[in-house]
């Protein structure tokens, strides 16, 4: 698999804070990269490391296979967009004004295609309204056409969503998976909004304390949250030979509970066990929600 960053044991530190502290991640190409941690865990100061507004402590990182201490690093990072924590426009500009002066800023040799990177961000009627009138989210959809100028095939967007309404969240939602299938955009996501990222996201990386805890697929995540039925019983091998025979996926937890997926007869499932010689004690339904299951794997790191 070709990865557009990879970080290997990367940290920084400020004095005795650990920021970010060893860590590892791996950011496929062409994904939606869900960068998931609550505020302080150190989303923010790693895209700051990898877009080159600071340095780390020790450890090392890859931008398309050339590593932050190579020279030709800076060459990585022109094929990067980024917005970090807010967007960098011009208030006092136009939309149209903000795009022209970072184009004369990364030396473009024309204004061309600014009409369409507008049209793309939905602000080509923005007409001669300056930014500072501008609404949140149009400032957020600017600030991304700012950090598309150049045509990067990596963007990196820190919170984009926060402080938006609904109607902005949607519209920077539409615009990150526009990017991604039509333009073959690889973005990388901080966010703590987990709902809303699933909505987007192909991969994830959970962050707490400075270091990831686990990196996984959209599909393993809906895996890990998926409904269920909770079943304690006086007898977990039991229960697994019944379900072998009924032909039940099941995941054994301890010498009494199982989560078992799928609808099973229940009459069945309690006469099968009977004949088992085994009792069933409580069946409880259960539907995992992201919010729960990032909580309680941070909540386990903390205690390994």
């Amino acid at each position: 698999m070709d990865y557009v960053l990879k970080t290997n044991g990367l940290c920084k530190y400020y004095r005795q804070f650990k920021a970010i502290n060893g860590l590892t991640m791996n950011v496929p190409k062409g994904a939606i990269y869900g960068f998931v941690g609550k505020n302080g865990a150190g989303k923010t100061t790693l895209i700051r490391l990898i877009c080159g507004l600071q340095n780390p402590t020790s450890g090392e990182f890859e931008l398309y296979g050339v590593k932050n201490n190579d020279k030709s690093i800076s060459k990585s990072r022109r094929r990067m967009g980024a917005v970090v924590e807010t967007p960098s426009i011009y208030l006092d500009m136009t939309a149209q004004d903000n795009l022209k002066q970072q184009y004369r800023f990364i030396g473009l040799p024309s204004f061309d295609g600014i009409q369409e990177l507008l049209k793309l961000v939905g602000l080509e009627n923005a007409g001669k309204k300056k930014a500072r009138n501008f609404s949140l989210g149009m400032k957020q959809r600017l600030g991304i056409a700012v950090a598309l100028c150049g045509n990067p095939d990596f963007l990196v967007l820190d919170e984009p969503i926060n402080g938006l309404d609904p109607q902005g969240i949607i519209e920077i939602r539409e615009l990150i998976l526009k990017l991604n299938r039509e333009r073959q955009i690889t973005v990388l996501i901080s966010s703590h909004i987990l709902d809303e990222l699933s909505k987007l996201a192909t991969n994830y990386g959970f962050i707490d304390n400075g270091r990831i805890v686990r990196e996984m697929s959209a599909e393993e995540l809906e895996g890990a949250c998926r409904k269920c039925l909770r079943i304690n019983v006086s007898d977990a091998g039991a229960l697994a030979r019944v379900l072998d025979k009924m032909g039940i996926e099941y995941k054994i937890l301890s010498g009494s509970i199982a989560d078992v997926y799928g609808k099973p007869n229940i009459t069945q499932l309690t006469l099968a066990l009977a004949e088992e010689k085994c009792e069933v004690v409580s069946v409880e339904e259960r539907d995992e929600s992201l919010e729960s299951f990032y909580i309680n794997l941070v909540g386990g790191a903390k205690h390994e």
